[in-house]
């Protein structure tokens, strides 16, 4: 039992790296706020446009990912709710809770951009 949740867990982990090794090419939550504010002014609608969909597919993706781990962690017995994998998971949850934040900052940077420039906003919600 505890060698499937370990094997579990690890699939886990390396969907979740992958995805952030894939969101490294459009999307990214280091890129500064101020390279973030620069590049939106120099970009013209379709560019916006593209940018801020990146951002919405990479937040979708790692709010998928939190979903999947609380589901993980319901699974974990009450009795073992203050063990070690909890708090690892917890801690993964953590990180992509920030993560998506980030990204959630960059992604209106963007919007507000297009909308200022009367760009389509369908399909941008949230």
């Amino acid at each position: 039992m505890k060698w499937a949740r370990f094997v579990a867990l690890m699939g886990v982990s390396a969907v979740c790296t992958l995805l952030l090794a894939g969101c490294g090419s459009k999307a990214s939550e280091s890129k500064p706020m101020a390279e973030v504010k620069s590049e939106a002014d120099q970009m013209d609608v379709s560019q916006l446009r593209s940018m801020a969909l990146a951002y919405k597919d990479a937040i979708m993706a790692k709010q998928k990912d939190v979903e999947k781990i609380a589901a993980q962690l319901k699974e974990i017995p009450l009795k073992d709710i203050l063990g070690e994998e909890s708090k690892k998971l917890k801690g993964e949850v953590d990180k992509l809770q920030e993560s998506v934040k980030a990204l959630s900052e960059r992604f209106k940077v963007y919007a507000a951009k297009l909308k200022e420039k009367k760009g389509d906003l369908s399909g941008l919600e949230l």
